[in-house]
């Protein structure tokens, strides 16, 4: 009877080892998978993916995604990214754009470490550099890092001049390297210049995160500005570093040509981050101890953005108002009007993060 009893115990256990180690190797949301195609239907596609299961790209995806999927046959192996770990039907859903974007991406970093040379066509001109496209994603070549060839050479650095003589390098091609990646800003940044890794990490070694630096502007994106170090050396201040109020476009604050006062605050992976408004004095410090969750204030409607609408108590301090406290976004928008003030409500306070959310009061 004992004897029956433990294989019986035995049993039971060797099943409930095969399902945690099932769910110890599920695959992670964002993780990318792997596997055979073993149906193509009219709005869906079904992929092998054993021993998690079968997974589906349909719906959005599957419409997003409808250029590479007319090219796949059965039997194709294919990457996909996960987006559902398992779906109400039991399917783990895949998305094979994003997938695409992060091999993408994954290949930018691989190219930056090899320093893979690229010819690519100069799509456009502005007066900080050039733009160009790389596997679909646009790209910024600072002029400062163009090779003395293509460098615009012009009296008094005219802006305007400079912007001429750019705009004539528009259609060529031009032999490039990937010096960094901004994923969340979907850009890159190009540099036609010789790169010597060991010539890099001797001039990196003179620079400090916590510097103070008295810099001249080489470029201005929509997503920041590089200041020039030294010759044949940038840094990026990225547009949240710019000031502590909001700004929406760089241009409208600053010059190329102009010089301006930053503080690194970041060295890695060979590049230099600064920021403009770490020497200027922290608003949120005056309400440390003051206010709190439950507090009444005032606040300006200064932006709406996705998740609901931006509100300033002075300038540099704002919190956000969340689509969810209101029936819909229209409803959200209609009620508070930009520029207007209102009278809020506290739901969360913390200064030392620069984190403040609110709740409008009828």
């Amino acid at each position: 009877m004992k004897k029956v009893e433990i294989i019986k115990e035995e049993n039971v256990n060797l099943v409930l080892k095969s399902i945690t180690d099932r769910s110890k190797s599920k695959p992670a949301i964002e993780s990318l998978v792997e596997g055979p195609v073993i149906l193509v239907k009219k709005s869906s596609v079904f992929v092998d993916l054993s021993p998690f299961g079968t997974g589906i790209i349909y719906g959005k995806e599957f419409i997003n995604a409808k250029d590479i999927i007319k090219k796949i046959a059965i039997g194709d192996i294919i990457k996909a990214k996960v987006v559902e770990a398992e779906n109400e039907d039991g399917y783990v859903e895949l998305s094979l754009r994003e997938a695409k974007q992060a091999l993408i991406w994954s290949e930018a970093e691989k190219a930056i470490k090899s320093k893979t040379v690229m010819d690519l066509e100069i799509k456009e001109a502005n007066k900080g550099g050039l733009i160009l496209d790389w596997q679909g994603i646009q790209g910024f070549l600072p002029a400062s890092q163009l090779k003395s060839d293509h460098y615009p050479r012009v009296e008094d650095s005219d802006k305007d001049k400079i912007l001429k003589e750019l705009k004539k390098l528009v259609g060529q091609k031009i032999s490039v390297t990937i010096i960094s990646t901004l994923p969340k800003e979907g850009k890159l940044i190009f540099s036609e210049k010789d790169n010597n890794p060991e010539e890099k990490k001797e001039i990196l070694s003179k620079y400090n995160v916590g510097d103070d630096m008295t810099c001249v502007i080489a470029g201005i994106v929509d997503f920041g500005m590089f200041l020039k170090l030294e010759d044949g050396l940038e840094g990026l201040v990225h547009i949240s570093e710019l000031d502590w109020g909001l700004v929406e476009d760089p241009r409208s604050m600053f010059k190329i040509g102009d010089q301006v006062k930053a503080k690194i605050i970041e060295i890695k992976d060979g590049k230099i981050s600064l920021s403009i408004k770490a020497l200027k004095e922290n608003p949120w410090k005056e309400f440390e101890g003051k206010l709190k969750k439950g507090d009444i204030i005032e606040g300006v409607v200064i932006k709406y953005n996705k998740h609901g609408a931006l509100v300033s108590i002075k300038e540099g301090v704002a919190g956000l108002v969340h689509n969810s406290t209101f029936p819909s976004e229209s409803k959200l928008r209609e009620k508070l009007e930009l520029g207007k003030k209102y009278n809020f409500q506290i739901t969360l306070f913390e200064p030392k993060s620069h984190k403040m959310t609110l709740i409008h009061l009828e």
